[in-house]
């Protein structure tokens, strides 16, 4: 009787590439290992050789298995071939808190760091392909995908994944500061930071022809914009040569506003602080630079009112944000919000009537004389029209107690939203203690993006709009993950 093996026989029909490629294939049986949280909890006795030898693996066991990684929000299993099995976002999201953490630059450097510390590759949940070649039981240049992979993934992770990683730490420093801080998140501050893109635009060495056009959109990145990151100035005096006087052309140092143009992105943070225990990130938000600062408030706002299960009490703000709505948010909590006065229209100061109205020069309260939608603000809202009560709605006969300059002209008239976020803004005592005291808070979101900017989070090397969403979102995380780390070792 003669036998004969039908793979044998079709051995010389099967391309050489294919038949490696199945060899390949078949010996990548990907093994169930235990998640960050749960390889965290383990006993150390009980993890593999090779990973307790590493002090990288560990270190990174330490500071990322705090997180939930078992209800990480995961890609859905859309495999094309049975044993390929789709690279995890898990994994993906914790290698990029390891780049953040080692401060390497490029995704390319992030793989090469792997490859030298294949028990992390194993730790972070990597699909690995087993080889009897290694000590630890696999081929790390072969389990780990390539760089431009590792970069695209960057791109397409969707970003209220890495959002739930930043939830997690907010619960995690919740629990553990319950008793010392039991007003966790009672009084916040919100501030941006100008994200620079990497783009020649944004070199003042490479020739660019309408460097500062807004219509000329960088081919390097075609998501960035331009905007501008204002500051105050002082003009210099001319100073005259010591055996001349000076002159009536000099200059005096007068205040002017000057502007730096950037393409890039801004970043915006809701940060809270804890006496003796330091500053954590409630929320963040990422646009293009071409959005005003106070666009950031409402969402940002309503992230950290979800996080925390309260709206904040009291929130320090910079003078970009004095709006009626961030007032009225913070009344509405039985709070108030510490933001500079800007003078708009010559009104630094105004007064208003128990019923709500206006004060005109002379403190008598103006006539409200109708009302309409604004639509020219960010947000849309109701403004009224105030006249002279003198001459609204009839005229009294009595002429202005203060001789007005406008009264010849019809009397005073005011535009004003009608919200009550409109008198608050001009009602709230800034010269209290109280106000000064809150105010004091911004420093907190000024040291956390000192951390950022230490992270690599002002000039990342990327170039597209949602990997930089993604790149940020992790910035914060991490910050979040060292302060719980200097909390727990407290």
């Amino acid at each position: 009787m003669i036998t004969f093996s039908f793979s044998a026989q079709l051995a010389h029909l099967v391309p050489v590439r294919l038949s490696t490629w199945i060899s390949r294939t078949n010996s990548a049986r990907l093994e169930q290992r235990p998640t960050l949280s749960e390889l965290a909890q383990q006993d150390e006795a009980r993890l593999p050789f090779f990973v307790r030898e590493s002090a990288v693996a560990m270190k990174y066991l330490q500071l990322l298995g705090p997180l939930d990684w078992s209800h990480f929000p995961e890609r859905p299993d859309l495999r094309f071939w049975p044993d390929c099995r789709p690279l995890p976002y898990a994994a993906l999201a914790a290698a990029y808190l390891v780049k953040l953490d080692q401060h390497l630059p490029y995704i390319a450097d992030l793989r090469h760091y792997l490859v030298e510390h294949p028990a992390l590759v194993w730790a972070l949940g990597f699909p690995v392909v087993t080889s009897h070649a290694y000590p630890w039981g696999f081929d790390v240049e072969a389990s780990l995908p390539t760089h431009r992979h590792l970069s695209r993934m960057l791109r397409l992770v969707p970003n209220v994944t890495l959002q739930f990683l930043l939830d997690e730490t907010v619960r995690l420093l919740q629990a553990e500061l319950g008793k010392a801080a039991p007003g966790f998140g009672e009084c916040i501050s919100l501030d941006t930071k100008h994200i620079i893109a990497w783009v020649k635009e944004n070199n003042p060495k490479a020739y660019v022809k309408d460097r500062y056009d807004k219509t000329q959109q960088p081919t390097g990145d075609p998501d960035c914009r331009l905007g501008c990151k204002r500051r105050t100035n002082q003009r210099r005096a001319r100073s005259a040569p010591s055996n001349e006087t000076s002159t009536a052309d000099s200059a005096s140092a007068t205040p002017t506003s000057v502007g730096e143009f950037y393409w890039g992105y801004g970043s915006g943070i809701v940060v809270t602080q804890v006496p003796d225990w330091g500053e954590f990130v409630l929320a963040e938000l990422t646009q293009p630079f071409d959005q005003p600062d106070v666009s950031y408030f409402k969402p940002l706002m309503a992230l950290t009112e979800r996080r925390l299960g309260h709206a904040p009490r009291f929130g320090a703000f910079d003078a970009a944000f004095d709006a009626f709505y961030v007032y009225e948010y913070f009344a509405d909590a039985e709070g108030f919000a510490a933001v500079p006065l800007v003078e708009r229209g010559g009104h630094a100061k105004r007064t208003f009537s128990e019923d709500g109205r206006p004060l005109c020069a002379a403190n008598l309260p103006m006539f409200l004389r109708y009302t309409f939608r604004s639509r020219k603000s960010l947000i849309e809202h109701e403004c009224g029209r105030y006249a002279c009560p003198l001459r609204y709605p009839d005229k009294t006969g009595e002429t202005c107690p203060i001789r007005h300059k406008n009264w010849r002209q019809g009397g005073c008239t005011t535009t004003m939203a009608t919200s009550p976020g409109a008198r608050i803004r001009y009602q709230l005592d800034r010269e209290s203690e109280t106000y000064h005291l809150v105010y004091k808070q911004r420093t907190a979101s000024e040291r956390i993006n000192s951390q950022a900017v230490d992270l690599g989070i002002e000039r990342p090397k990327l170039r597209n709009g949602q990997s930089i969403v993604n790149h940020n979102t992790l910035t914060y995380v991490l910050i979040n993950l060292h302060a719980l780390q200097r909390i727990r070792q407290r």
